[in-house]
């Protein structure tokens, strides 16, 4: 099973949902749907987004956990 930690890095960045949508350039509902862990697919170019701006590396956003 993938953990999705993206609100832990948000956290740790002191950083609003709404604001990273916006840097990354997608809908706050979309990112919201990933930090759910809802989401079935995530596109590289979206997480190379969202590594750069929240200033991280794959494994601080994914976590692969047996079920």
């Amino acid at each position: 099973m993938i953990i999705v930690n993206l609100d832990v890095m948000l956290a740790k960045r002191k950083m609003q949902l709404s604001e990273l949508a916006e840097k990354v350039g997608i809908t706050i509902a979309n990112l919201s749907i990933l930090k759910t862990g809802k989401a079935k697919a995530i596109r590289f170019s979206t997480l190379d987004a969202i590594c750069k701006h929240l200033d991280c590396t794959p494994g601080d956003i994914l976590e692969y956990r047996e079920e």
